[in-house]
């Protein structure tokens, strides 16, 4: 199957604004875009299938403009109940790829598809908890793999160490030109693991965010994952 959205497949730091200013989106996310950060994670919680309830749509097209000018794309992470409920919202505010939970939907085969036709890259996850063989039926039909590496639905977590051998086994199940991505406790001390383990998509946010200076954090962690050696 051929990629329609080759940028997923590219090694990068992906910024993850759930750790972001809530009242200084648009100028922090500028801030990064203007050191090379270009892929923008973006976590919606519902307080159904997470305890915690962030953003939606409104935020996506918010960001839209100065990230796609920029050449950039807004990588949507589903924490929802039922996410096919959104797909085509998502995809009118702006939204490059969606990831949704094997654990939150029926059907997934048809809303991986879905997703696809509305123009967006599709993505799937699971739980820490939940056995990765369960991408397996669905992995041909996924551009995005995305390992959780903390228990989904709190910024500022602790990483799960198990979580490198399940990146491996995530990276053997892609299909080729497929990107692989950890979320989750990603930062100075962890990054380049991940990298070695099959992540290409490294998602950072306390790391970045946090950091006194986010611009310099970013860099730092870019120059970290450039220097990991791939098997």
């Amino acid at each position: 199957m051929e990629n329609a959205h080759p940028w997923i497949s590219a090694t990068q730091v992906c910024p993850s604004i759930l750790a972001a200013d809530f009242g200084a989106f648009r100028s922090q996310v500028s801030e990064l875009l203007a050191v090379g950060a270009r892929t923008f994670h973006v976590d919606v919680m519902d307080g159904h299938f997470v305890p915690v309830i962030t953003f939606g749509t409104g935020v996506v097209a918010a960001l839209a403009d100065v990230v796609h000018d920029a050449g950039g794309a807004l990588a949507v992470h589903m924490m929802v109940e039922r996410p096919e409920r959104f797909i085509d919202d998502y995809a009118r505010a702006g939204a490059d790829s969606l990831t949704v939970h094997v654990e939150a939907t029926s059907h997934l085969h048809h809303h991986l598809r879905r997703i696809r036709e509305a123009g967006m890259a599709p993505g799937v996850t699971l739980n820490p908890g939940t056995p990765v063989s369960l991408l397996s039926e669905v992995a041909e039909e996924a551009d995005n793999l995305l390992c959780m590496s903390v228990n989904p639905g709190w910024g500022g977590q602790s990483f799960i160490a198990a979580s490198l051998r399940r990146l491996a086994e995530m990276r053997a199940l892609a299909r080729p030109g497929a990107g692989v991505e950890i979320d989750g406790g990603v930062g100075p001390a962890t990054i380049a693991d991940c990298h070695r383990a099959g992540a290409n998509r490294l998602t950072a946010g306390s790391a970045i965010f946090s950091a006194p200076d986010p611009a310099a954090a970013y860099l730092d962690l870019v120059e970290r994952v450039n220097a990991a050696t791939v098997p």
